[in-house]
């Protein structure tokens, strides 16, 4: 019964992922999403896309990646993707997130967890390059469909973008084609500043 207390009270703090909110606005503009719907949607996202993935991945190993990537945000906060101050602390903000939520399992769940989110962090497996494409992928989707709300919203330039998804042609030439396909049209809307 001690293990089933230490994933209960596992399940039960993660419920506060559910009130951290991103910067990114949902498909209609209403509101900004939380962590919850992110990792949802990637999850559902993971399955669809993976036929555009370059490598060969284990999907149910990166379901499992990005619903559990952005758990240590309890903790830490959500740092926008081009916050550069937020940036500098976001490691070690995140390693303490990490420490804390993760040692709350069973050591033998909490250490796979933990690997898996390391894992993620590292972007070097196929898995986590796939994990990262869909991370990356999302939200500008929901940009394209909000009208560019965040962007516009934090001043975005096409250079942090494409910065940012620097390494995403390896890891699916389809989606690195539509990416650009997307910014440069909101480029040509004003919603993405022109370098």
């Amino acid at each position: 019964m001690e293990r089933m207390e230490k994933q209960l009270k596992f399940l039960m703090e993660i419920d506060k992922v559910k009130n951290v909110f991103r910067q990114t606005w949902l498909a209609d503009g209403n509101r900004k999403e939380n962590d919850a719907e992110h990792s949802w949607h990637l999850a559902v996202a993971a399955f669809l896309l993976k036929e555009y993935a370059a490598e060969e991945t284990d999907i149910l190993n990166v379901i499992l990646m990005v619903l559990i990537h952005d758990l240590v945000e309890i903790d830490a906060g959500d740092t926008y993707a081009y916050d550069a101050e937020g940036a500098e602390t976001k490691r070690a903000r995140e390693e303490a997130a990490a420490d804390r939520i993760f040692g709350l399992l069973p050591k033998d769940q909490g250490m796979y967890f933990r690997e898996l989110w390391e894992e993620f962090e590292r972007y070097e497996s196929a898995d986590a390059k796939y994990a990262h494409l869909l991370d990356n992928f999302q939200p500008l989707l929901l940009n394209r469909e909000s009208g560019g709300l965040s962007w516009r919203e934090h001043g975005v330039k096409k250079s942090q973008i494409y910065k940012r998804n620097e390494k995403i042609e390896e890891t699916s030439p389809q989606v690195w084609k539509k990416m650009k396909e997307i910014v440069e049209e909101h480029v040509r809307l004003g919603d993405v500043k022109e370098d």
